[in-house]
Parts: C-alpha cells; sequence; structure tokens
C-alpha cells in the first residue's frame, strides 16, 4: 500500500544560491549567495528526477520581499542620516538611542513595536539583509534545476506542486514558511498558515531541504514540528526527516544550523541524505 510522502522544499530561490558563472544571466547575481545552496539545489533536483514517483505531495515556499522592507538597507538611516550596511543588526534600545532610525520618521513607532514585540519573543534580533527576493526579479525564481525536476513530476503524476509565497508584509520579517516572526494583526498571510500546515497532517513522512538551513528552514521546520505535536502529539515529530545534504546555512550562522538540527533530532525527527531517502521513494513508487 502507498505511503503519503510529502517534500518540501524551502525557498530554492535564485538569490540563496551562489550559482558558477555559467548559471548567470547577464547582468544579474544572487543577492544573498549561500555556500553550497548551488550544489544542494542539484541533489534536491536529482532526488525529484530518480524517486519523486513515490512522492503523493511536493510543496515549494518562495521568499517574496519588497524593495522596501523592515529587513532591508532601504528602510533603514543610521542616526546621522547615513546607509546601513547589510548584515547590520538593530535593536530596539539602539533604535531609542537614536543610532538606528526609520528613513521614514513616521515608520519610528510602527518599528519600535516591532522590535519589542521581535524581542520579547526570544527567537531573532533584527537583521538587516541585502534586498533579496524582490517580487518579480530574477532573484526571486527558483533555482532551474528544481524547477524543471518538479516540473517534470507535474506532468508525470498530473499534479500540482503547491507554491506558497511569504514574506511580501513588509512590516515583519517572515523566515518561516507558515507564520511571521511578528504576525500582523490587520494581515491574515502573517498569521498561522493552518491549511498549509493541515496538508502535511495525513503524511507518513515529510522531507525537508532548502535554504538557508540556519533561517529559513530551522524556523519553518520548527513551527511544522510545533504543529505536528499539538495536533498529533509528540511523536507526530518523527515523522519529519531532514535531507541534511540539501541545506546550508548563511556564512557566519553555522552553529545554529547545527544546533537547529540537533535540537530536531533530540525531538524525534530524523536526519538523512538525499541517498539515504530515495530508495524509500523507489519502494513507495512500486507499491
Amino acid at each position: 500500500m502507498k505511503r503519503q510522502l510529502h517534500l518540501l522544499v524551502i525557498d530554492p530561490q535564485n538569490d540563496f544560491c551562489d550559482l558558477p558563472p555559467d548559471w548567470l544571466p547577464t547582468g544579474d547575481a544572487p543577492a544573498l549567495p549561500v555556500a553550497g545552496a548551488h550544489q544542494d539545489m542539484l541533489r534536491v533536483a536529482q532526488l525529484i528526477r530518480e524517486g519523486g514517483a513515490g512522492l503523493t505531495q511536493i510543496s515549494i515556499t518562495l521568499d517574496a520581499h519588497h524593495r522596501y522592507d523592515i529587513a532591508h538597507p532601504t528602510f533603514w538611516r543610521t542616526g546621522d542620516g547615513g546607509a546601513v550596511a547589510p548584515f547590520t543588526q538593530i535593536s530596539a534600545q539602539q533604535v531609542r538611542d537614536r543610532l538606528y532610525l526609520p528613513a521614514a520618521a513616521d515608520a519610528l513607532p510602527r518599528a519600535l513595536a516591532y522590535l519589542d514585540a521581535l524581542e520579547q519573543a526570544g527567537r531573532y534580533r533584527l537583521m538587516v539583509w541585502p534586498v533579496h527576493c524582490e517580487i518579480g526579479s530574477w532573484g526571486q525564481n527558483i533555482h532551474a534545476a528544481v524547477r524543471a525536476a518538479y516540473n517534470g513530476w507535474e506532468v508525470a503524476k498530473l499534479q500540482v506542486a503547491a507554491k506558497l509565497s511569504k514574506g511580501s508584509n513588509p512590516w515583519t520579517e517572515h523566515y518561516s514558511a507558515v507564520m511571521a516572526e511578528v504576525p500582523d494583526a490587520q494581515d491574515a498571510a502573517t498569521q498561522l498558515n493552518r491549511p498549509f500546515l493541515d496538508t502535511l497532517l495525513p503524511a507518513q513522512q515529510i522531507y525537508i531541504g532548502g535554504e538557508a538551513g540556519s533561517h529559513c528552514v530551522k524556523a519553518s521546520t520548527e513551527h511544522i514540528a510545533d504543529y505536528l505535536q499539538d495536533q498529533q502529539g509528540p511523536q507526530a515529530v518523527a515523522r519529519l526527516v531532514l535531507l541534511t545534504d540539501c541545506m546550508s546555512p548563511v556564512t557566519g550562522f553555522e552553529t545554529q544550523q547545527r544546533d537547529f538540527l540537533s535540537a530536531m533530532q533530540a525531538r524525534g525527527a530524523r536526519l538523512a541524505t538525499a541517498a539515504q531517502v530515495l530508495p524509500e521513494w523507489l519502494a513507495n513508487a512500486d507499491a
């Protein structure tokens, strides 16, 4: 009897991939390349091509930002009016001390409320990232090999690979595929995405890869694990399989990915490589 096997690929987008020169169109380059991501995505694509017949569902998440965003340099200025460099962390206290301020003066109250809420949650401090995955840009597009692989799966299965957009609200960070870091009460797209999470509940195995393991994969998996546990008990976390050679950390955040993988393994999730899970997919195709 066929098992329900669900593949979830987090943000497999050009801006996160360290693409070689012959993969780059003239005039474009990844905004936030993660070392190792290109090879990660080639492994994801190969896994789908070789074993996709055994999958019952594929879901792809997509970062989707505006150029003006609270986590982009366009939003911020230094206290003396200078530009804020990418990879700057900003705290609520620094804003109160006027070391950093929103470029738009009237954004100050809302920005401070956001920073306070973010820091109270205790998951992240605000990071100013390079402008990335801008809606409509080449960088927002999916890695070509991954797209070709799931396109082939869609045609062969006569089924749609689900695509989930996240991050278009410029007032909150949205690392997780299923909920913004600080949900906006006026924006349903930032709230917990129960309809998507409910598509995961029937799966006997949920395989997760993507970029970056230190941030969006981490945040998404943590929320998914919490939801599975809430809905089906702690044992449900064991249905998660983290594809360790199909994700990489942002440079400088290697410890965050390592700690995340260890914590998920302690909760019951399985760590595996693409080569290790391929036989499971092939066996399910033949079932």
